[in-house]
């Protein structure tokens, strides 16, 4: 999914052609054709579930011993996956080379993990980014008080802010909440900058895979692809790199939810929000551009 929307991306906003995306890419030209005709899920292509290690096999215990004997040893001092597979060519292995490579680097994630630690510009372009959060919040619905959550959208540049209220924290939820916030502010960023919550993100890895700190999830995926947005997901636990609508959460808090708001419906709700996050950014001047209001 991460390679479509790489390619829609290239074509669409880049306006790259399809040969220069071929190269680029390492694709042929007909798969280009494909991925930017394609609408839907990801295309679906026969994979082995795991691979086959009869070769390996009984040599696996040898392996592992050899390399939780390296672990204590000074980093010089410790064996490649080319001298591991020599050894055990000698101690009667027949295998490939490839496979040796493969479990010794999936052993040293899983017995070492470490953090990859990723970098988020704070400052940035009109239109580049917008910082996406939760809060949860409580209101007075037809005289009822009820815990609602509250989607939290910032646009990095301009500092405009969109707030909505739902009733829950569902991925349809998330979906509806960028939908209402594209049509608010009559656009859509370039690039989107989240927090890793299990509808966003399916794996945070601890060290990094191919290039990749994390699997996002495949329904959020196909929403970028949609709008053409790249996603970014912050480091975990560094709240920091999104602290524009980390802030936003108490701001909105005091100025909107104290006292608790009072209305007959969820929509009743939303129109006010909406109303009172344009007020705000009318009458108020941008922090860094002082002769200009946020509107």
């Amino acid at each position: 999914m991460e390679t479509i929307a790489k390619v829609r991306r290239l074509y669409h906003l880049d306006k790259e052609t399809v040969s220069h995306i071929s190269r680029k890419m390492n694709l042929s030209r007909a798969t280009v054709r494909k991925y930017l005709d394609h609408v839907g899920d990801e295309p679906k292509y026969p994979q082995r579930k795991s691979r086959p290690r009869p070769q390996l096999g009984a040599f696996e215990a040898i392996l592992q011993q050899w390399l939780e004997t390296d672990a204590h040893l000074p980093r010089k001092q410790k064996r490649t996956a080319r001298r591991l597979f020599e050894g055990l060519q000698k101690a009667g292995y027949q295998g490939a080379y490839d496979s040796i490579q493969r479990w010794v680097k999936a052993w040293k994630a899983n017995v070492r993990p470490g953090l990859h630690q990723a970098f988020i510009p704070l400052s940035f372009r009109p239109g580049e980014a917008y910082q996406f959060d939760w809060s949860s919040e409580t209101v007075i619905l037809d005289g009822v008080a009820m815990a609602i959550k509250v989607a939290h959208f910032r646009l990095t540049y301009s500092r405009m802010s969109f707030v909505r209220a739902y009733p829950r924290e569902t991925q349809e939820m998330v979906f509806a909440a960028h939908q209402e916030a594209f049509l608010a502010f009559e656009g859509v960023p370039e690039r989107g900058i989240y927090d890793n919550p299990k509808t966003i993100v399916d794996v945070v890895y601890h060290r990094s895979r191919k290039g990749q700190e994390r699997d996002f999830n495949r329904r959020f995926l196909a929403l970028m692809n949609h709008y053409l947005i790249r996603p970014t997901a912050c480091t975990v636990a560094a709240g920091w790199e999104k602290g524009q609508v980390e802030n936003q959460v108490g701001n909105i808090r005091e100025w909107f939810f104290t006292p608790l708001p009072r209305f007959e419906t969820l929509d009743q709700l939303n129109t006010w929000l909406w109303e009172r996050c344009q007020e705000r950014a009318q009458n108020h001047a941008h922090p860094e551009q002082k002769t200009r209001t946020i509107w």
